[in-house]
């Protein structure tokens, strides 16, 4: 039941109740016949002011009084309520998407999800467990309503469409997700994201066979085929099922605080040039470097110990969340005295 429905529903459930303690009040104390009496009442309540219908006792005029007071004050209170819903559902929504605007105004260096399927879905709740600002945006209002009510900043819009990608910052943003329902739409979406902010890196999903290479072309930086993942993630648990729950500890929020994470060595960081043996990252920090994607885009998997730390280095690294932390702030450029 809507708001506006609920508050008319007790405007009149309160206008029938004192009708009726009033009706039997009037008949009751000062002996009016049952229909003198209800129209005593409605007069009173409505503040019509025709005057006592039969002289009335000390007792009745105290009852009137009491009855003009409750019954006046809460007929003003229900109108009250009734006339701020009505003005909510005439102007709520422009100032809500008021608020949605300058909330978008906002965002910097954020991310867009565009489309709320279910892969859609997915993304924006490992991007909302990230804790890292993003906007959902989708065509169909209830399901940007349904992200609204996640906890999520969405707005119900054509993405593939120019201007609705510049309406949610796509020239400030970091990346972006094309999880359209087709293939023809994720590859506008991607088109039209590059060419408003080529540095945006592009994650795209790919249903049929042979958009991935397509996509590729186009400039995605990442193509995911979800049908093609989860086949081979199903084989993988059948031929190595201790390889796959390993993962899944590592990439699902299942329960226990780690995860793998990728983290920047800053070119001013006190880091750069020490070797992984020489930072001895397990030991005092417990984390464990499984591979360095170097600056010039080499992966470099299982470093030897020997290996060289660089600005612009990515660890490739796997721990505990407050350890990794840890990590975070030990490569980042420190000012002297900072």
């Amino acid at each position: 039941m809507s708001r506006l429905a609920r508050r008319l529903l007790f405007l009149v459930f309160a206008f029938l109740l004192i009708l009726t303690m009033g009706t039997a009040g009037f008949a009751w104390i000062a002996g009016y016949p049952v229909f003198d009496a209800f129209y005593m009442t409605l007069t009173t309540m409505t503040t019509v002011g025709y005057g006592e219908i039969h002289p009335l006792t000390r007792a009745g005029r105290v009852f009137n009084s009491l009855l003009i007071i409750f019954g006046f004050g809460m007929l003003s209170i229900g109108v009250g309520a009734l006339t701020q819903t009505v003005i909510e559902l005439e102007f709520g929504g422009a100032i809500e998407r008021r608020r949605n605007k300058r909330m978008i105004d906002r965002l910097q260096d954020h991310f867009i999800v565009c489309g709320f399927g279910r892969v859609g879905r997915g993304a924006a709740a490992e991007l909302h467990r990230a804790g890292v600002p993003f906007i959902v945006v989708d065509i169909l209002p209830e399901r940007a309503e349904q992200a609204v009510h996640g906890g999520m900043l969405a707005v119900a819009a054509d993405s593939t469409r120019d201007e609705t990608l510049r309406q949610v910052g796509v020239e400030r943003a970091r990346g972006l997700v094309a999880a359209l329902s087709s293939d023809a739409d994720n590859l506008f979406v991607l088109l039209s994201a590059k060419g408003l902010n080529p540095r945006l890196y592009v994650a795209a999903r790919a249903a049929e066979e042979g958009a991935e290479e397509k996509m590729r072309r186009a400039g995605a930086d990442a193509v995911f085929a979800p049908y093609a993942i989860t086949g081979h993630h199903l084989a993988q648990s059948l031929l190595r099922p201790h390889v796959v729950q390993f993962l899944d500890f590592t990439t699902k929020e299942i329960g226990i605080d780690v995860s793998i994470e990728q983290v920047r060595v800053d070119e001013k960081s006190e880091v750069v040039t020490k070797t992984i043996k020489e930072l001895q990252l397990r030991r005092d920090l417990g984390v464990i470097v499984m591979a360095i994607r170097k600056k010039n885009g080499a992966m470099l998997f299982n470093p030897p110990a020997e290996t060289a730390v660089q600005g612009g280095d990515y660890l490739i690294v796997m721990g505990r969340q407050q350890e990794l932390h840890a990590l975070e702030t030990l490569v980042e450029h420190r000012a002297a005295g900072g």
